[in-house]
């Protein structure tokens, strides 16, 4: 929730904490945004235009011989030919869409979420604590959820044309409220 002065307020469990972003915090969101649309794109059309078709089978059943908490539930996912299958595409396809989604700033809530859910996996999947719980895939899923958090589709993005626009003289996102979770 954001204050009358335009800085940043929050309350969770009776603790409140405020802030006032600098001038320049916006176009760090933006590089935010951006940085992480072109990442995913590149990573979805890497393993859609590869010579040979992506699989996840190997990468599913080299997680279930790990030390990661979620193993047995990764063993179980690469014994189901179905959910290889599936797997197969919704990474190649979900990463590109991820990624055109925080490119052009439309659905960014929608697409942050699948990105910090994608990388969440990605997370238990390369389970290695050696040099402590945060890494990479543990970076992008804060920053995912700090897009998300930060509505970064609104800012030089298509999400704040979609929210204002008009069916029965209302503005899309007055109609059906709950869109706010999907767009900015």
């Amino acid at each position: 929730m954001s204050t009358e002065s335009g800085g940043l307020e929050s309350r969770i469990g009776g603790l409140t904490v405020r802030g006032e972003p600098h001038s320049l915090s916006v176009w760090f969101v933006l590089a935010l945004r951006l940085m992480m649309g072109y990442a995913f794109l590149h990573a979805g059309l890497g393993k859609l235009l590869a010579a040979e078709p992506f699989s996840a089978a190997g990468y599913l059943a080299g997680v279930s011989g790990s030390a990661s908490p979620l193993a047995g539930l990764y063993g179980a996912m690469a014994s189901a030919p179905w959910f290889v299958e599936f797997v197969n595409v919704a990474v190649p396809y979900g990463q590109a869409a991820i990624g055109l989604g925080l490119l052009f700033g439309a659905l960014t809530r929608l697409a942050a979420f699948w990105g910090a859910f994608m990388m969440l996996m990605f997370y238990f999947a390369n389970w290695d604590v050696a040099h402590g719980f945060v890494n990479g895939d543990l970076t992008y899923l804060v920053v995912f959820l700090t897009v998300a958090a930060l509505g970064a589709g609104r800012i030089l993005g298509l999400d704040s044309y979609i929210e204002e626009y008009e069916v029965g003289g209302t503005p899309l996102v007055e109609r059906w409220p709950t869109l706010e979770y999907v767009l900015g």
